[in-house]
């Protein structure tokens, strides 16, 4: 068995594969479905595509019925599955906060009439507000709703890059989309893989642990990779529903273990909103693994 190793850009980042595979293995092939699959992702999702089938579903009129493709049908319902779950902390539809607060396409600053305007907005539930025909492939509005899928779309790219790893009947490998990843098997030499657990740094890159995967996805949401600063105060990327406003309840980053990708990202997401004490509640309702990392240096781990 030969150890090979692929990677290539996607969604602003990296796409990354290793693996092991008989010898004299060509990898065209694989690295040509690879591209497709993340390709078709950021296509389907990407909020800095004006032409992308999210944005579309974005400008559409209320009440109007659009025909999306069937992947993006997946994530939507698996959002829309982990909001109800969350009671809302998971939401995909802020995307009218996150581009105010300077986090969307085209922005940097917040602009503190446009958040004015989305906070004071009536926003009815998204998990109410967006309506799915699964049979026939259809999505709708049911009220006013920009959506951002930034917490969940990585992590479904990841499970996409995880089936092209089957279809080629691999059974070795590691996946990831920057700090999204997922495992199958082990080693030839019988040994999990491996993936750095990152120190939450805005300026550096260190790794704080480890974290061994066999069968199984890990992603992490943090606040120290996108952020603004205003007036000396760090502003995260990720915003709460409930306020408004980015996050600020002392959790520096959340890795979260998972049979999916998807999953793995959208949950992390939803403990870095909820807070440490509901988040670790629901974590071990649900047997989770998590790794909880706080402002002040301090981890909590369960993984």
């Amino acid at each position: 068995m030969t150890r090979h190793a692929l990677h290539g850009p996607t969604m602003g980042t990296r796409y990354a594969a290793v693996f092991f595979a008989p010898d004299g293995m060509a990898t065209a092939a694989l690295a040509a479905a690879f591209f497709e699959a993340v390709d078709r992702v950021d296509r389907q999702m990407s909020t800095w595509k004006p032409d992308s089938d999210l944005n579309r579903l974005n400008a559409a009129p209320v009440g109007e019925w659009v025909k999306i493709p069937r992947e993006l049908m997946t994530v939507l319902a698996e959002a829309l599955k982990i909001g109800r779950a969350t009671q809302g902390a998971f939401d995909i539809g802020v995307g009218a906060l996150v581009s105010a607060w300077g986090f969307g396409p085209g922005t940097r600053q917040p602009d503190q009439l446009r958040i004015a305007a989305a906070s004071e907005r009536p926003r009815a539930a998204t998990t109410k507000a967006l309506q799915l025909d699964v049979t026939t492939s259809r999505a709708r509005k049911a009220a006013p709703l920009t959506l951002d899928l930034s917490g969940i779309a990585k992590g479904f790219g990841v499970d996409e890059m995880a089936r092209v790893m089957d279809a080629f009947g691999i059974r070795s490998w590691l996946v990831g989309i920057d700090g999204e990843m997922r495992a199958r098997g082990l080693k030839p030499d019988g040994t999990p893989w491996t993936v750095a657990h990152e120190r939450p740094d805005r300026h550096s890159r260190e790794a704080m642990g480890v974290i061994e995967l066999t069968d199984m996805a890990v992603a992490t949401s943090g606040n120290y990779r996108h952020w603004v600063e205003v007036d000396g105060k760090v502003l995260s990327h990720t915003m709460d529903p409930g306020t408004h406003r980015p996050i600020a309840n002392g959790i520096a980053s959340v890795s979260v273990l998972a049979t999916t990708c998807m999953a793995a990202d959208a949950w992390a997401t939803a403990f870095m909103v909820l807070g440490a004490e509901a988040a670790s509640k629901l974590a071990a309702d649900r047997g989770m693994g998590t790794i909880f990392v706080f402002d002040d240096g301090t981890a909590s781990s369960t993984i």
